[in-house]
């Protein structure tokens, strides 16, 4: 349960990363990993190589699972709903990528 709820702090804040339309997203992705860090504060009792779990996440997670997961989070850190909105636009563009590629 805990290794479920760091991977999706963690494919949020990758998934903001992914964001360049949006200007401020440094901001929110200082609020997201605030909200990290807070989340292992309260968890550091138990033996979870986060580095390790954070690092496969960044790299083999696919976009579309992360912006997925930043859409749980947005809310979490008061992030905007300009953003929220950028993100659901940018993963309809992914599905019509994704459909336009299984024909």
């Amino acid at each position: 349960m805990l290794l479920d709820t760091f991977r999706y702090l963690v494919g949020a804040y990758y998934g903001i990363a992914e964001m360049d339309n949006y200007e401020l997203k440094e901001y929110v992705l200082k609020d997201i990993e605030k909200y990290i860090r807070e989340f292992l504060e309260e968890n550091k009792e138990n033996n979870i190589n986060y580095e390790e779990e954070a690092s496969m996440i960044e790299k083999d997670l696919p976009l579309k699972t992360k912006l997925q997961d930043s859409l749980l989070v947005l809310p979490k850190v008061n992030a905007s709903m300009e953003l929220i909105l950028l993100v659901k636009s940018k993963l309809k563009d992914l599905r019509e990528e994704e459909l336009e590629n299984y024909k």
